[in-house]
């Protein structure tokens, strides 16, 4: 076994006891998810917090106003619901942050009964959808052998859909009769269509709008009898939404006449949508009134209003935050009045800088500019400056007007921040977000270095005092950026990254691969040149800078034996690396250990730059 370099932990980022404490503040204050209710019991409430030190799951009794921690597991739990009728709460058992496991139950006030399987004669696997009624249950789990769909009505547990290609449950009607199944049958999982079944498995109804044009099932009316299921659509070369009456297969396309992209969910009636309006990395709330179609701005502040829903007395609770200030949980009254919710005690994290948002020119399309956003790490930092091009996940993400302590972290250390929103991000159209398609990686990095060039030119930085960092398909591109633009870049920080595309492939969940086969439009047995093309390990030879590695033994989305082989390579040669290997998967929910890994990041890139 090969002996890595380690990298360095540093026990403090800052001489500064104030800034040291500010920083760390803002990932340990306590935070809490956006609370979901049980459907038929909206008193009982579950939320996800890290109030312990680690995210866990919390159920809140509304009526007596009492909390309880629910979950308490060495790696955390991000992922529970509730039965309809409020009295059993299903989390999703996993192993060490793996993502492979099966969902448990337990009462929603404590007994001292042990979390079991409720439904025994299920398989384990990744979670692909779970729908809780009052007298059905559908679940799907998701194998290397592909998507599987279980239907429990009256103690009977029935498979009512299987397919080696990925796809997974999405809704189930009021009255628990119809489900909908999202699928890739067509072999384009990016790019799922929708079928409508009974209880039994008989198909109702069917939707596919073609190559390339993905349905995505949101809810049905939250109305028993009613057959309206709200759908997302992208005929327009963008997410709008549709009505589609899956009884009488008709539909009505949603005109709202807004620019960007659009979600939605239901007010309790079925008269009207909460509509989440995305455009330029900045997220507002609407109402719209059906019948009358009429669209109505709902009263929040600029940035980022994150999960909402409403409320049975049409109440909207909702998650908002901007760069500059932290996240709250507030909740807007029918009346138009906005408050905080919901809040775990504690000290808030302290606030951060705004973003500015830079639009840069490219001849290449689909759009005519790359939208990034640019915090400074204060009001008189002119340039050069240490800058780190800090590039998101997905791809399928964008990055947003929100609060981020990792963003605030490098701003407290001197650098500035550039977040670019390249070709594969959401929000700037279908054509934009595929445009990667068939040649991911290289794709994204020409929009990245477009970004780059126009912060030089600006004097805000320079190649020398550049680094480029990510996590997941952010450290794929991290690494893609070391071996294919080594003059660019002083250093570079890769998060759970794919290293090695081809070994990737063979060990990752079938989701991802189903993922990957459509993202590249084939497997690697059928594309080895272009997965070759695309993958960092193809060009190891060429960095030049140090780079840090991070990763996690039980990640299921980029495996641990493929970042080994990319390392393997480095060690056979001069280039400086470091190596933080930790016991999770796919990221860690327990925050000491974001701490320190952030703390490691930061530290790194200071060093590269010639910061220490």
């Amino acid at each position: 076994m090969s002996t890595y370099p380690g990298a360095k932990i540093p026990e403090t980022l800052f001489d500064d006891p104030d800034k040291e404490a500010r920083w760390r503040a803002r990932f340990s204050a306590p935070r809490v998810s956006l609370p979901d209710w049980a459907r038929d019991a909206p008193h009982r409430s579950l939320y996800v917090s890290n109030v312990s030190g680690t995210w866990e799951l919390y159920a809140w009794d509304r009526a007596t106003d009492t909390h309880r921690q629910v979950t308490a597991r060495p790696n955390g739990t991000f992922h529970g619901t509730l039965s309809a009728d409020g009295n059993r709460i299903w989390w999703f058992d996993d192993t060490d942050g793996d993502e492979f496991g099966s969902w448990v139950s337990e009462p929603f006030d404590p007994t001292g009964e042990s979390p079991e399987n409720p439904l025994p004669t299920t398989h384990a696997g990744y979670p692909a959808g779970l729908e809780l009624g009052q007298r059905v249950i559908a679940l799907g789990m998701s194998t290397d052998e592909g998507v599987t769909v279980w239907v429990s009505e009256d103690g009977d547990t029935r498979v009512i859909y299987q397919h080696e290609q990925d796809g997974g449950l999405a809704a189930v009607s009021r009255d628990e009769t119809l489900l909908v199944l999202s699928h890739s049958e067509h072999g384009d999982s990016r790019h799922p269509a929708l079928r409508v079944v009974r209880t039994d498995g008989s198909t109702l109804a069917e939707k596919w709008d073609g190559p390339g044009l993905g349905l995505g099932a949101l809810d049905f009316a939250p109305v028993p009898g009613d057959t309206r299921l709200l759908v997302s659509h992208e005929r327009r070369g963008r997410e709008e939404l549709l009505l589609w009456d899956v009884a009488t297969d008709t539909e009505t396309e949603l005109d709202l006449d807004l620019p960007g992209e659009l979600s939605a969910d239901w007010y309790p009636d079925g008269s009207a949508l909460l509509i989440a309006h995305t455009h330029q990395a900045r997220t507002t709330l609407h109402r719209y009134d059906i019948a009358a179609g009429t669209l109505t701005p709902l009263p929040t502040s600029r940035g980022t209003a994150g999960a909402a829903s409403v409320r049975p007395d049409h109440s909207v609770e909702y998650t908002w935050s901007s760069a500059a200030v932290p996240g709250r949980v507030r909740v807007l009254s029918p009346e138009g009045e906005d408050s905080v919710l919901l809040t775990p005690g504690g000290d808030r994290a302290p606030e951060s800088r705004p973003v500015e948002d830079v639009f840069v020119e490219v001849p290449y399309g689909p759009n005519d500019t790359v939208h990034a956003l640019l915090a400074r790490p204060d009001d008189t930092s002119d340039g050069p400056l240490p800058t780190v091009f800090n590039l998101h996940g997905g791809p399928h993400a964008a990055d947003e007007d929100r609060f981020s302590s990792y963003r605030a972290a490098w701003l407290e250390a001197g650098f500035a921040v550039v977040e670019v929103n390249y070709r594969g991000s959401t929000g700037y159209g279908s054509a934009w977000r595929d445009a990667i398609e068939g040649r991911p990686g290289l794709t994204e990095l020409e929009d990245v270095a477009r970004v780059q060039d126009w912060a030089i030119k600006e004097g805000l930085t320079t190649p020398e005092l550049s680094v480029v960092a990510g996590a997941s398909w952010g450290g794929y591109l991290t690494l893609l950026a070391l071996g294919t633009q080594p003059d660019r870049w002083a250093g570079g920080v890769a998060g759970v990254p794919v290293a090695d595309y081809v070994s990737a492939f063979a060990d990752e969940m079938e989701p991802l691969r189903a993922y990957d086969r459509a993202l590249f439009g084939g497997s690697p047995e059928e594309l080895p040149r272009l997965y070759h093309e695309c993958s960092p390990l193809t060009y190891v030879d060429e960095v030049r800078a140090p780079v840090l590695v991070l990763a996690g033994d039980n990640d299921p989305r980029c495996p641990i034996r493929q970042v080994l082989n990319y390392l393997d390579r480095l060690l056979q040669r001069e280039v400086p690396f470091e190596f933080y290997r930790y016991d999770a998967g796919h990221g860690s929910l327990v925050i000491a250990e974001t701490l320190r890994q952030v703390a490691t990041e930061i530290h790194f890139a200071r060093r590269a730059v010639g910061m220490a």
